[in-house]
């Protein structure tokens, strides 16, 4: 297991080499939009503006920009034109945020990025409506990968992976959803789930950025099947960030996924392995609301004698070491090897 207490990776170099060509797509994206209040709405989510229009001062609100990045990144490994990539990037950024203002409203989390979620403020209607809002600009700028002289047959391509994979990540929502009222999740059964919540648009932004550097099917889908391995890495190491992460780091509380009875990979473990008196009272925990600290403590307490916390270090790095194998074929530049390799140190090491 990779100890909380550790510094966090750097950012790999990628995340500053594509940050101000994505940044202005999305911000040209955001302003096209003929509209009154939803745009503030957005630009406030997206971390731009504080709660009052003006400009951010900060940018812990903001995201690490993942999707985007790796999009870019696989198109310029692979020597395309990533001019071309940029679109598609932003199109992917504006999807991934759609779906966290509305997983904030399911989740009725009130804080994202060290800053209020955009239903605490405004209200669930308005949330909702900024949500939607944000996917149909993500859909618009997806198609508008046309006039960066991408050919119509690869754009109509991109939408469709993209317009797939959100399908598919809507469809691991709702089973995580269905997944809080249960205590009979198996790895398994969890696995296939992050596979679709979080494995299916990280899988689709490699696999874009690759679709418009080269029309060679192996590669893609070499490419494609590292992203779903580093979604898995991704979200894994999420899920012991929302256990023992630094709240001051990660910017949500690290209690918040137990209370709300979330089965995340290492609570799911738990399940699984523990045996006697301790699942019986993770059992009885979970069926009813966990509203004290005891019981919070009791689970986590749980978790860590069945080894959950070292399991998931265990799965997080195997899903590394899958994503490495999958392109291992492909002949790529010692400089995309080298950022390939602090890519999958961030993502297993990472902090926040």
């Amino acid at each position: 297991m990779q100890s909380s207490k550790k510094p966090s990776p750097p950012l790999p170099h990628m995340f500053e080499r594509y940050r101000s060509e994505i940044a202005k797509t999305l911000r040209t994206s955001i302003s096209d939009l003929q509209l009154k209040e939803i745009p503030n709405l957005l630009k406030y989510h997206l971390g731009w503006v504080d709660q009052e229009g003006n400009m951010s001062q900060t940018a812990s609100s903001q995201g690490k920009a993942l999707r985007p990045t790796l999009c870019m990144f696989a198109c310029d490994a692979l020597n395309g034109d990533i001019s071309g990539a940029v679109l598609g990037a932003a199109a992917l950024e504006l999807i991934h945020n759609f779906s966290l203002i509305h997983d904030d409203i399911q989740d009725q989390d009130i804080e994202r990025r060290h800053q209020s979620t955009v239903w605490s403020i405004w209200g669930v209607p308005k949330a909702l409506v900024a949500g939607d809002a944000m996917q149909a600009v993500g859909d618009l700028t997806a198609l508008m990968t046309i006039e960066s002289g991408v050919p119509v047959n690869v754009v109509l391509k991109v939408s469709e992976i993209l317009t797939e994979s959100y399908l598919e990540m809507i469809e691991g929502q709702c089973l995580d959803l269905q997944f809080e009222t249960r205590t009979d999740i198996s790895a398994e059964d969890y696995l296939g789930m992050v596979g679709r919540k979080t494995g299916a648009l990280l899988r689709s932004s490699v696999h874009i950025g690759a679709l418009i550097a080269t029309d060679n099917t192996d590669i893609t889908d070499a490419f494609s099947e590292f992203g779903s391995h580093i979604g898995r890495a991704f979200q894994i190491r999420d899920d012991y960030l929302g256990i023992w992460g630094d709240a001051s780091e990660t910017g949500k509380s690290n209690d918040n996924d137990i209370r709300r009875r979330k089965k995340s990979f290492p609570v799911v473990y738990g399940f699984e392995h523990a045996s006697g008196s301790a699942k019986e009272e993770l059992i009885s925990i979970y069926n009813k609301e966990i509203d004290n600290d005891d019981d919070v403590a009791k689970v986590m307490t749980i978790l860590e004698d069945v080894g959950a916390p070292q399991y998931s270090g265990h799965i997080t790095e195997k899903s590394a070491e899958l994503a490495l194998s999958s392109i291992s074929a492909i002949d790529l530049p010692h400089w995309v090897d080298q950022e390939i390799g602090d890519l999958i140190n961030f993502l297993v090491n990472r902090q926040y």
